[in-house]
């Protein structure tokens, strides 16, 4: 039995990441896929990559529920009024924006600049990374995706607060995403004449997936988290590397604590030697890992690489709905990074 799949917002590179995911997934098959921008328009004449017929459409929140699974790659923002009503039509939803992914609804409006308008929903909602909350996930209808950065500066540091390994007042997490990680739409600042041959950091002091680094880190330490955090775009189409610095709280081995941790985890390993690069995860799931310890300073040094619209965004979401509907976790994400 193939399940039926509704990609809202495929246009977009996320979206473009879940359809060709899906083509390939043997238990999903592609009903819908929807775009404001090229509705009527053949998928395989925007993306000719994709071996597809199937034709965009108008967004229509009522044809979604026609779907087994709805995965809705739109911009933040745009997910809470559909989300909610999908959620409530009992319609299973992985939703790759931030609408959903703070508990705390009064949030919103400091990080997002508008009150959420479903707040009494935010706890049906299950935060849709599977090392953490693999059994939430399994009993959920509704999965809120984490974004790329957070995904990867949680796994790397979750091993290190969860066992007490540093000073969770100390985190610093300075990481660098690929331009597909500022979506499809053109502005100056990821003009290719802009972006080659250039490197910036930017939404400083208070970039909006802060919150969610703290809420998650801030769950496994049992206090109160607060983090310095420092995104960077890199002039490549797709990849993302976190570099998390913290003060160590004693002399055990963060590795072994990582290892430990992530035993047995199909998408993330711990490296034995040498620290990760993106390369080595392009186009899969895949996460890796790489610890490092500053006896000088006395700080642990925790790196992170995944692909951001990989385990970052598009595999994660296909990784969730596997395990909403009891199917194998890697299905349809068996393969390894890209290489050269």
């Amino acid at each position: 039995m193939a399940y039926r799949a509704a990609v809202a917002g495929a246009s977009g590179y996320t979206g473009a990441e879940l359809l060709r995911l899906l083509e390939s997934h043997p238990s999903f098959v592609t009903s819908i896929a929807t775009s404001r921008e090229f509705a009527g328009r053949k998928v395989a004449d925007v993306y000719p990559n994709l071996r597809t017929d199937l034709a965009y459409t108008e967004l229509e929140p009522s044809a979604l529920e026609d779907a087994d699974v709805a995965f809705l790659a739109l911009p933040h923002g745009a997910s809470m009024e559909i989300g909610a009503r999908l959620a409530k039509a009992g319609v299973a939803v992985v939703d790759l924006s931030a609408d959903f992914r703070l508990k705390d609804a009064a949030l919103y409006p400091e990080w997002f600049g508008k009150d959420h308008i479903a707040p009494e929903a935010l706890e049906d909602w299950a935060y849709g990374l599977p090392e953490l909350h693999r059994d939430e996930i399994k009993q959920a209808r509704a999965i809120a995706n984490p974004g790329c950065y957070p995904t990867a500066a949680i796994l790397a540091l979750a091993p290190l607060v969860k066992t007490g390994l540093i000073d969770p007042a100390s985190i610093v997490v300075s990481a660098a995403s690929g331009v597909s990680g500022a979506g499809r739409k053109l502005t100056n600042d990821i003009h290719f004449s802009h972006v080659d041959a250039n490197f910036k950091a930017y939404g400083l002091p208070a970039h909006k997936h802060t919150p969610e680094i703290e809420q998650e880190l801030g769950s496994l330490a049992g206090v109160s988290v607060r983090i310095t955090f420092i995104p960077h775009l890199v002039p490549m189409p797709r990849g993302l590397l976190a570099t998390c610095v913290a003060n160590a709280t004693g002399d055990d081995d963060p590795a072994a604590a990582a290892r430990a941790m992530y035993d047995g985890e199909p998408f993330v390993r711990v490296l034995d030697a040498g620290m990760p690069e993106t390369k080595y995860t392009l186009g899969s799931n895949q996460c890796l890992l790489g610890y490092s310890r500053d006896l000088r300073t006395g700080r642990v040094v925790a790196v992170a690489a995944i692909d951001n619209l990989g385990k970052g965004a598009a595999g994660q979401a296909l990784q969730n709905a596997n395990l909403m509907f009891g199917l194998p976790e890697d299905e349809g994400l068996t393969g390894g990074g890209l290489y050269p």
